[in-house]
């Protein structure tokens, strides 16, 4: 039992506890699910951005721009961080974000980047992967996958649910114009499932379901570093490959600014690049390819990038989706 003296103590800890932890500013970052997960960057971002800011940094996963634009103004965002250029056009039009603020000299991407409100902290291309020890001589082009035999099993994503699913029918629509629904009408036979989200469809090309998938020329690495397994790779055409870019932008209704602006010039840290590879399993946006992993540097790269500026991107989404599902709807 305890006497008077040491109750009131225990209460003035206790108070006192509590008013350290009120005053601890917290930073709430939007991020994609897997970035948060266990094996997602997030948990790593966290503890050395925590070890620097004096802060509690609270990933809060799900939607992104769709919950975003759904809260407005009364957002509990203070930077939202898993964007891309696909969507970036509705995310400034909102008036929702504000400035980074960070030099962009640093960045090492294979495009010249001079936004001012959507800041890269990695990249990748969109690809077919598939299993060495299954297909002897993969697709050397976009054409020969398009004319291989219809017995080939893809795997793809929806491109009204997946950012990988809409970068494919961008990717189709920048390689082949106005006979995009030409091609979509070769390649549908092949294609045995359209998944909602990429991980079913990767799910299914582990698993032998699939003998290509479509993700990403960094997905190797992952099979390289985690497993020693150098039987996946990335099939790499000479029509080229369109290209990603993740992006954190800071809102500008946040209630912490300054941590904001700490957040947003760490994204560009070497000490948050340098786990972006390993962490995201793709390319960091400022770290230079001798700095990448090594299993980063056995991955077949594409010469030739394929990129649609956020204009171009939101004009030509529905065109691009619905020569898509118009073939596939045959």
């Amino acid at each position: 039992m305890k006497t008077p003296l040491m109750a009131i103590t225990f209460v003035a800890g206790s108070l006192t506890a509590s008013l350290g932890l009120a005053d601890t500013p917290v930073l709430t970052v939007y991020a994609p699910d897997y970035f948060v997960s266990e094996w997602g960057p997030g948990p790593k971002i966290e503890e050395l951005f925590e070890a620097q800011c004096d802060c509690d940094l609270q990933f809060k996963p799900g939607d992104l721009l769709p919950r975003v634009l759904l809260e407005g103004d009364k957002t509990d965002a203070d930077v939202v961080i898993g964007l891309n250029t696909d969507v970036t056009k509705k995310a400034r039009e909102s008036g929702l974000f504000a400035s980074h603020g960070v030099a962009l000299d640093g960045l090492t991407l294979p495009i010249d980047w001079t936004d001012e409100m959507f800041l890269p902290f990695n990249y990748g291309h969109t690809a077919f992967i598939y299993n060495t020890t299954k297909i002897d001589s993969a697709p050397a082009s976009f054409d020969e996958l398009l004319n291989a035999p219809d017995d080939l099993r893809l795997v793809i994503q929806d491109p009204r649910s997946s950012i990988s699913g809409l970068a494919l029918v961008l990717w189709v629509n920048a390689v082949y114009g106005d006979q995009a629904q030409e091609a979509w009408a070769k390649l549908a036979p092949k294609i045995v499932t359209v998944t909602r989200g990429w991980s079913e469809s990767y799910g299914m090309f582990t698993d032998g379901e699939a003998d290509m998938v479509l993700s990403y020329t960094t997905s190797p690495a992952y099979h390289i570093i985690a497993e020693g397994d150098e039987t996946k790779k990335a099939a790499i055409f000479p029509e080229g490959h369109y290209f990603m870019v993740e992006l954190a932008a800071k809102l500008a209704g946040t209630d912490q600014p300054e941590l904001a602006d700490q957040f947003m010039t760490f994204v560009l840290s070497e000490a948050f690049q340098s786990m972006i590879a390993t962490g995201n399993w793709s390319i960091p946006a400022a770290l230079p390819q001798d700095q990448w992993p090594e299993g980063f540097q056995k991955l077949d790269m594409p010469e030739k990038v394929l990129f649609y500026t956020e204009d171009e991107a939101a004009d030509l989404r529905d065109q691009a989706i619905e020569a898509w599902r118009s073939a596939l709807s045959q």
